[in-house]
C-alpha cells in the first residue's frame, strides 16, 4: 500500500521560497520585465546568474556527484511557483527541469555538470505543445549529420546545447552555433520560441530518444503545475489588495458582494490547483503514480491560471487594461501555459485512458 502523499511545505522548502522571493524582488521587478520583453533580449541572463552561480538553483535535479545539489521535485517546485510569481524571464522550467530530466535519462554526465552550474543552458528540441505521451517531431540523421527543422522551441534563442531527436531513435546534443535560431511570434513574450533549423550539423549521441523525452516532458508538465499556481496566486492576492483600496461610493470596491463571491470561489480554485500541483511534485520526487499525478495537475492547472489573470484583468478595471500594469504579462503566460506539454484536455483524455475509463 502507498504512502500518502505530503502536500505541505517543509521548513526547508520555506526557507528556500523565502531566499528566491527575496532575490525576484532585487533582480526582477514588473518594469524591469516590461522593459526587457520589450527589448531584443527578453531573458533577465543576470538574474539567471544570480540563480544558478549565487543559489545553486539550476542543479536541483542534478547528483551531489555531479556538482548538483541533489534535490528533489518538491524544491524545484517551490522554485518555479516563486518564478511563476515573478514571471521571471529565465530558462529555468526549459534547462533546470525539461532538458537536465532528458540528460538524467540518458547518463550524460559532463552535460549535467555543466546545466547545473549554470555555465550552459540547455534547452530540449520538442516543441513546447507536446504532451507527455503524444508524438513529436523528429529530425533526419544520416551520415553522421542532422537535417531538419523544428518549431515551437521555447528558450532556444538563449540556449547553448540544443537536445535533439532524431528519426534513428536517438538523441543528439548540438551545439546552438551550429543550428538556425529563428524568433517566431510568441504570445508570451517572457518565454519565447524559436524555430530550429538544422542543416547537415554533426550531432553527439546522448542515447535513447524515446525514454528521455517522455521522462523530460512529464516532468516539465508536472512542474509547469507549480509554475501556473504561483502565477495564479500572485494575481489572486494582487486583485485582493487591490480591491482593499481602490474605492468606489466612498467604500472599497471589494465590499461589494458580487465580488466576494467572485473571489472566493477564486480562492477555491487556487487551492484546489496548490493540491494538485504539490501532488504532481511529491510524486515526481518519489516515482509513485507520477503519471496520474502529473495528467490531473495539468488538466485543471490551465483552466484555474487562466481564469485567476482574466479576474485580475478585469477586476483592476481600466488600470488592468494598460501596458504599465503588469497583469497582461500574467494573463499572456496564463494562456502560453494552457497548451505547454498538452492542453487541459489532452491531459484529460490521457487521465482517462490511465483510469481505463474510455469514453463511449
Amino acid at each position: 500500500m502507498s504512502a500518502q502523499p505530503d502536500l505541505l511545505y517543509s521548513e526547508e522548502e520555506e526557507a528556500l521560497r523565502a531566499a528566491v522571493r527575496d532575490l525576484l524582488a532585487d533582480h526582477c521587478d514588473a518594469p524591469g520585465v516590461i522593459a526587457r520583453v520589450e527589448s531584443d533580449t527578453p531573458h533577465n541572463l543576470a538574474l539567471w546568474k544570480a540563480l544558478t552561480d549565487g543559489m545553486g538553483l539550476a542543479g536541483l535535479l542534478v547528483p551531489e556527484a555531479l556538482d548538483g545539489q541533489g534535490a528533489t521535485h518538491r524544491e524545484a517546485a517551490v522554485v518555479l511557483e516563486e518564478l511563476g510569481r515573478a514571471v521571471a524571464p529565465v530558462p529555468y522550467l526549459t534547462s533546470a527541469v525539461v532538458a537536465t530530466e532528458a540528460l538524467l535519462a540518458c547518463g550524460t554526465d559532463d552535460l549535467l555538470t555543466e546545466l547545473a552550474s549554470g555555465t550552459s543552458i540547455g534547452t530540449l528540441a520538442v516543441a513546447l505543445n507536446v504532451a507527455p505521451g503524444a508524438a513529436y517531431k523528429v529530425v533526419q540523421h544520416e551520415n553522421g549529420l542532422l537535417h531538419g527543422e523544428l518549431t515551437g522551441i521555447a528558450d532556444a534563442a538563449v540556449a547553448d546545447v540544443l537536445l535533439v531527436p532524431a528519426d534513428d531513435g536517438s538523441l543528439y546534443a548540438v551545439d546552438v552555433t551550429a543550428a538556425t535560431i529563428t524568433p517566431q511570434v510568441s504570445l508570451d513574450l517572457t518565454r519565447p520560441l524559436a524555430t530550429v533549423t538544422l542543416d547537415g550539423v554533426p550531432g553527439r549521441l546522448l542515447g535513447d530518444a524515446e525514454p528521455a523525452v517522455r521522462r523530460a516532458l512529464r516532468a516539465g508538465a508536472g512542474l509547469l503545475a507549480c509554475e501556473q499556481l504561483g502565477l495564479a496566486d500572485w494575481t489572486l492576492a494582487e486583485t485582493v489588495r487591490y480591491l482593499k483600496d481602490r474605492k468606489q461610493f466612498n467604500r472599497p470596491v471589494g465590499g461589494f458582494q458580487a465580488l466576494k463571491h467572485r473571489l472566493a470561489q477564486l480562492w477555491l480554485e487556487v487551492a484546489g490547483l496548490r493540491a494538485a500541483a504539490r501532488n504532481a511534485a511529491d510524486a515526481l520526487s518519489t516515482g509513485q503514480d507520477a503519471g496520474v499525478a502529473v495528467t490531473v495537475a495539468q488538466a485543471y492547472a490551465a483552466p484555474v491560471a487562466v481564469h485567476a489573470a482574466e479576474e485580475a484583468l478585469q477586476l483592476h478595471g481600466g488600470i488592468g487594461m494598460t501596458w504599465e500594469h503588469p497583469v497582461h504579462l500574467y494573463l499572456k503566460r496564463a494562456k502560453a501555459d494552457s497548451i505547454a506539454f498538452g492542453t487541459a484536455g489532452a491531459h484529460r483524455e490521457a487521465l482517462a485512458g490511465l483510469a481505463d475509463l474510455q469514453a463511449p
